[in-house]
C-alpha cells in the first residue's frame, strides 16, 4: 500500500513522458516529411523544366535546319537572321539543361547531352557554315549531309528523354511512397493522439494542392509551347484553347501561324483523334513537320499529301487520324490558298454574312486519296475563323449539337476584333456545355485590318 502513490505517480509520469515523446516524434516526423516533400517537389520541378527545355532544344535544332534550308531556297537574308537566332537559343537551352543534369547528378544523361551538343556543333561547322558561305551549293548537299547526323542525334535525344522520364517516374513514385507512409503514420497516431491526425491530414491536403498546382503550371507551359501564332502585317490575330481534360491544360488540337517569308504565312489548324496528354504528344510533331514540309514546298495540296504519308509511317497506330486545314496567306494581296483534309470547321466572316470553306479531301492517316486546293481573297474587315470540332459538336443540356449553322451564327454575332471573337466563342462553347468541355477546342481568328489591299 505504501507503494501505491509512488506507482501512480510513476505511471502518470511515464504516461506523460510517453505522450510528450510521441508528440516530439510527431513534430519531428512532420518537419522531416515536409522537408522530404519540398526536396522531391523541387527535383520534380527541375526534371519537368529540363523535359520542357529538351523539347525546346529539339525545336530550335529543327529551326536551325529549316532556316538554312529556307536561305538556300530563297537567298533571303531573313532566314540567316532566323538561323542565328535559333542557334543562340539552342546554346542557351543546352546550358540550362546541362545545369539541371549536373544538379540532379545524372551523369549518363549529361554525357549524352554533351555528345548531342558536339554533334550539333559539328553539323554547324561541317554543314551549315559551308552552305552559308557558299549558298550556291545544291540543296541536295544539305539533305545528304544531314542524313549523317540525323539518325544518331535522334537516338541520343531519345536516350536523354528516357533518362529524364525515368528520373521523373522515380520521383513521382517516391512522392507516392512518402504520401503512403504519411497515411500509415497518421492512422497510428489516431489511436494514440487524435489531434495529431487532424493536423497531419490538413498538412497532407495542402501538399496535394501544391503538387496539383505545380503540375498545372507545367502543363500550361507545355501548352504555350505547342500552339502559337505570329503577328502578320495588316492583320489582327487571335486564338483560344479549351482542353477536355479538366486537370490538364493540353489536348489533341493544335494551331500555328508561321512566317514562310516576308509576305507569306503558313496557317495551320489540326484535330488529332483522342484527348489529353496522349494526343498532345503528337501536336509538336504535327506542327514542326508541317513547317518543314512547307519550307520545301508551300503548295497546300503537296503539304497534306506528304504529311499523310509521313503520319502513317511515323505513328504506326491505325487508330490515329488527323483532320487538318493548311493555308498559305499572301499578306500583300491577301490571297489565301488552302487545302482541307476532312476539316470542315473553317469559315470566313464578311460584312454580308459568314461562309463555310469547302473540305478538299479526306482526313489524314486513314487512306491515301488526292487532296484539292481552293483559293479565296480576303477583303478589309473579313475574318478567317478556324476551329476544331469541339465548336460544332458541343451539346446543350438537351443533347443538341451546335452544328455548322450554329457555329456560323456565333461567329456572325461575335465582336469584330480577332481576340475578342475567339474569346467570346470559347466562352459560348463552355456555357453551352454547362461549364464543361466534352472535346478539345482550338480557335484561330485572322482579321484583315488594312484599308487598302491590292489584288494580283
Amino acid at each position: 500500500m505504501r507503494n501505491g502513490p509512488f506507482v501512480r505517480i510513476t505511471g502518470t509520469m511515464l504516461l506523460t513522458g510517453f505522450l510528450l515523446l510521441s508528440l516530439g516524434f510527431a513534430v519531428e516526423g512532420t518537419f522531416e516529411t515536409r522537408a522530404q516533400f519540398a526536396n522531391t517537389f523541387a527535383r520534380q520541378a527541375q526534371i519537368q523544366q529540363a523535359q520542357i527545355d529538351l523539347e525546346e532544344l529539339l525545336r530550335l535544332q529543327i529551326d536551325e535546319e529549316n532556316s538554312l534550308r529556307g536561305y538556300l531556297l530563297t537567298r533571303d537574308p531573313f532566314y540567316t537572321a532566323e538561323y542565328r537566332s535559333a542557334a543562340a537559343g539552342y546554346d542557351e537551352k543546352e546550358s540550362a539543361i546541362r545545369k539541371t543534369l549536373g544538379e540532379e547528378e545524372l551523369p549518363g544523361a549529361d554525357k549524352l547531352l554533351i555528345d548531342y551538343a558536339h554533334l550539333q556543333l559539328e553539323w554547324r561547322n561541317t554543314v551549315a557554315a559551308p552552305l552559308l558561305a557558299h549558298p550556291r551549293l545544291r540543296l541536295q548537299e544539305l539533305d545528304k549531309r544531314n542524313k549523317l547526323f540525323a539518325d544518331y542525334e535522334t537516338l541520343t535525344a531519345a536516350a536523354i528523354r528516357r533518362e529524364l522520364e525515368g528520373t521523373g517516374d522515380e520521383l513521382a513514385l517516391s512522392t507516392q511512397e512518402q504520401l503512403d507512409r504519411a497515411s500509415y503514420l497518421r492512422a497510428a497516431w489516431v489511436l494514440v493522439f487524435g489531434v495529431f491526425a487532424i493536423v497531419l491530414n490538413t498538412y497532407r491536403s495542402r501538399l496535394n494542392r501544391e503538387l496539383e498546382e505545380e503540375r498545372t503550371v507545367t502543363e500550361i507551359l507545355q501548352r504555350a509551347f505547342k500552339s502559337e501564332s505570329t503577328p502578320l502585317p495588316h492583320c489582327d490575330v487571335g486564338s483560344a484553347y479549351l482542353s477536355a481534360s479538366s486537370h490538364l491544360a493540353v489536348g489533341g488540337d493544335v494551331f500555328d501561324v508561321y512566317r514562310l517569308s516576308e509576305n507569306r504565312a503558313l496557317i495551320l489548324i489540326a484535330d488529332i483523334s483522342g484527348k489529353g496528354v496522349d494526343a498532345a504528344v503528337l501536336t509538336a510533331f504535327i506542327k514542326f513537320m508541317v513547317r518543314a514540309i512547307a519550307l520545301r514546298n508551300s503548295d497546300p495540296t503537296a503539304i497534306l499529301t506528304e504529311f499523310n504519308v509521313v503520319l502513317s509511317k511515323a505513328v504506326g497506330d491505325p487508330y490515329i487520324f488527323v483532320s487538318m486545314f493548311v493555308g498559305v496567306l499572301d499578306t500583300d494581296t491577301f490571297r489565301l490558298t488552302y487545302a482541307s483534309g476532312g476539316h470542315d470547321a473553317a469559315f470566313v466572316r464578311r460584312p454580308n454574312g459568314v461562309a463555310q470553306l469547302a473540305v478538299t479531301g479526306p482526313v489524314l492517316g486513314v487512306m491515301e486519296e488526292p487532296f484539292g486546293t481552293e483559293t479565296i481573297y480576303l477583303q478589309p474587315g473579313d475574318t478567317l475563323v478556324l476551329a476544331t470540332d469541339g465548336l460544332t459538336e458541343v451539346r446543350n443540356p438537351a443533347g443538341e449539337q451546335l452544328s455548322d449553322q450554329g457555329a456560323m451564327e456565333l461567329i456572325e454575332r461575335a465582336s469584330p476584333g480577332a481576340q475578342q471573337l475567339a474569346d467570346e466563342i470559347a466562352a459560348s462553347v463552355r456555357a453551352r456545355g454547362g461549364n464543361r468541355v466534352g472535346d478539345d477546342l482550338a480557335i484561330l481568328a485572322i482579321r484583315v485590318v488594312d484599308e487598302d489591299v491590292p489584288h494580283a
